[in-house]
């Protein structure tokens, strides 16, 4: 097996489980993609891009659809959060106090993720958190 944790694979949606998906790695391994890492409607034999999680010592693979590591994980987080400000002409109405369940309808991500992503934002003085939602600060 020449895969590796963090690699970027291609992934096949397979059955689901109780613990998510089964999914069909570079046409050649079997893994399982779990429910806490969905956060968007995966449909049986969708292709989709993933990486790899966890290789464990049965053999097995866990995927992701986001990338490992905090650094790639926060930088693609910011940006949908900054293509959501864009799309909505520059306001957001999502806040650190939204409903977990609206942040993922809107931008298919965690509430912890997106918590992340506005703090780094709110710090690179990209936007204002302000109590209906978030703007994105002028140059």
């Amino acid at each position: 097996m020449d895969l590796e944790v963090g690699d970027k694979v291609s992934l096949i949606i397979g059955t689901e489980t109780h613990l998510g998906f089964t999914v069909l790695i570079d046409e050649s391994f079997e893994g399982l993609l779990y429910r806490n890492e969905i956060f968007e409607e995966l449909k049986e034999n969708q292709r989709i891009a993933g990486y790899v999680k966890n290789i464990r010592e049965d053999g097995k693979i866990d995927v992701s659809l986001q990338p490992q590591g905090f650094r790639n994980a926060i930088e693609l987080d910011t940006e949908k959060v900054i293509e959501a400000i864009y799309d909505h002409d520059g306001f957001l109405a999502l806040t650190d106090k939204s409903d977990p369940e609206d942040i993922k309808k809107e931008l298919r991500m965690s509430k912890k993720a997106f918590k992340r992503a506005i703090g780094s934002l709110y710090k690179q003085k990209q936007i204002v958190i302000g109590e209906e939602g978030l703007t994105l600060v002028k140059e």
